[in-house]
């Protein structure tokens, strides 16, 4: 009896000293990982900027310092896509992490519904703190979702109504709309993480002399192939990349007051735009110049430094991604239609989407269209291909524009710059976007392209039934002159009714 207790206790001894062992190794390991402080995530959204309209992406003019480090310091992706063309709906689809149709905010200037659920409130319900600063443009419903809201004017994004007999000009008290990205940093209890929606009105329209100085020169001025090389245009893409290096200085202000504050290295920055240029043929179109966005990671606890990732990603991605980093877990209550790129961060070489999809819906003149993209092709689909592709209005009242319709009328514009006049406009398109970069040359006859053009027909319709997509059974009036670019005061009204108000419902209409 006696051996049998001794060797009982030897046993217990032996096991309690096995635990103590296992707590000293890996205890320590547990705690560590436990109490790691989740990352600050800040996501910095220009307002109307192309993909390729920076340093950073190969352009040799705009000054853009500031961009260019973030990539330096982090992963830029090469393949990166819009949900659709125009500015509010992107934001939408972004907050929610559900595609524009689904979102009950698809068309210009409404506001997301009642109900609409965002990554902004779960990250709260997570202990975020979450401010917002700059342009807002996401109506009333979503403002509680943010602790606190910087709003920059409206001004700067929508056109007001003339004084004594002046044309109106959308041109805002604080005109960047940055203004209050470094107090939105200053002000932001120390004990919590945080999320900050930084969004700019920089470079959208109206242009002004003096936003940057010294300004850039006509002569590094680069024009795109579906535009005439005048010197109005010139003119009007100068003015363009003003702003985009005022944004530019803005973005070094919050690198310089993370550092400041001793967070950047557990700060997770994200850099894209709302869509494209403000340009004939790019913003409200399905090309490259409409929905390809820059995309760029800094996070230098987590993110190697210069690296490049090929993985297609799309803006209906974030909402899932921001969560999965913040929970430390893909698991998530959140019901996103857009998948995690959170892998990617860790490793540059990983795939993520085989098909991105973009959306075409109103946004001062009527339109409806559908396109699916790889990293090399892409097939549109005009669902209203009786009308043309007009510029918005904003555009349509630029210099370039204004331009254009001069060299059409004189006859003097080549068919490749035609795009925005043409009516019947091709029904299906189709580019190869390796080879055909400006997306000039439509391949859909082209019996070469036949099982691409099936593939990503069947894609688009999978896609199409996956996500409860439809065909409008209304079309919404013009709020312009598709020609002039001038209100129509006897359809335009603001503040711009929201869907339901219109149609009577926030689904399908």
């Amino acid at each position: 009896m006696k051996r049998q207790d001794q060797t009982s206790n030897r046993r217990q001894w032996l096991s309690a000293l096995c635990l103590s062992w296992l707590a000293w190794c890996v205890l320590p390991c547990v705690s560590m990982f436990a109490e790691e402080a989740p990352p600050n995530i800040v996501l910095i959204i220009a307002d109307d900027m192309n993909w390729d309209d920076c340093g950073a992406y190969g352009h040799p003019a705009i000054r853009t310092s500031n961009i260019d480090l973030l990539a330096s310091q982090g992963m830029r992706f090469q393949h990166a896509y819009l949900t659709t063309n125009s500015c509010s709906p992107s934001r939408s689809s972004i907050l929610t992490g559900k595609y524009p149709h689904n979102t009950g905010a698809e068309q210009l200037h409404w506001p997301l519904p009642e109900g609409s659920p965002t990554f902004a409130a779960e990250l709260r319900k997570l202990g975020y703190y979450t401010a917002a600063a700059g342009k807002w443009h996401l109506g009333d419903a979503v403002r509680p979702h943010f602790d606190r809201i910087y709003e920059a004017s409206t001004a700067g994004f929508v056109l007001p109504s003339g004084q004594n007999g002046e044309a109106p000009q959308m041109v805002a008290a604080q005109p960047s709309g940055c203004e209050d990205w470094v107090q939105a940093l200053e002000d932001r209890p120390r004990d919590r993480p945080f999320f900050l929606w930084l969004a700019s009105l920089d470079p959208h329209r109206e242009y002004t002399r003096g936003a940057l100085d010294p300004p850039h020169r006509a002569e590094d001025v680069i024009v795109p192939a579906h535009l005439p090389d005048t010197p109005e245009v010139r003119e009007d893409l100068r003015l363009y990349y003003d702003e985009i290096g005022r944004l530019d200085l803005y973005v070094g202000r919050v690198l310089e007051k993370l550092a400041e504050q001793n967070v950047a290295d557990n700060t997770l920055i994200l850099f894209i735009s709302d869509n494209g240029r403000p340009f004939p043929r790019d913003k409200t179109t399905l090309y490259d110049g409409g929905i390809r966005t820059p995309w760029i990671v800094r996070w230098p606890a987590r993110v190697r430094a210069a690296t490049v990732s090929n993985a297609l990603v799309s803006s209906v991605d974030i909402a899932s991604t921001f969560l999965e980093i913040a929970r430390g877990s893909s698991t998530s209550p959140f019901n996103s239609e857009g998948m995690s790129f959170a892998p990617i961060l860790s490793d540059p070489l990983a795939e993520h989407r085989k098909h991105a999809f973009a959306e075409d819906h109103w946004h001062d003149y009527e339109d409806h269209a559908r396109c699916v993209v790889t990293q090399r092709y892409k097939l549109i689909r005009n669902d209203y291909f009786d009308l043309p592709s007009t510029p918005s209005a904003d555009a349509g009242r630029g210099l370039s524009w204004q331009k254009m319709l001069q060299l059409q009328s004189a006859g003097q514009l080549p068919p490749h710059q035609q795009g925005c006049f043409v009516a019947p406009r091709p029904q299906w398109e189709l580019y190869d976007l390796q080879r055909d970069p400006g997306e000039l040359h439509n391949c859909i006859a082209d019996a070469a392209y036949q099982t691409t053009r099936d593939q990503l027909t069947a894609a688009l319709q999978t896609w199409s039934q996956e996500t409860n997509d439809y065909l409008p059974t209304r079309r919404t009036p013009d709020e312009f002159d598709r020609v002039t670019g001038e209100p129509d005061a006897s359809v335009r009204v603001r503040p711009r009714h929201s869907k339901i108000e219109m149609f009577g419902t926030n689904g399908k209409y």
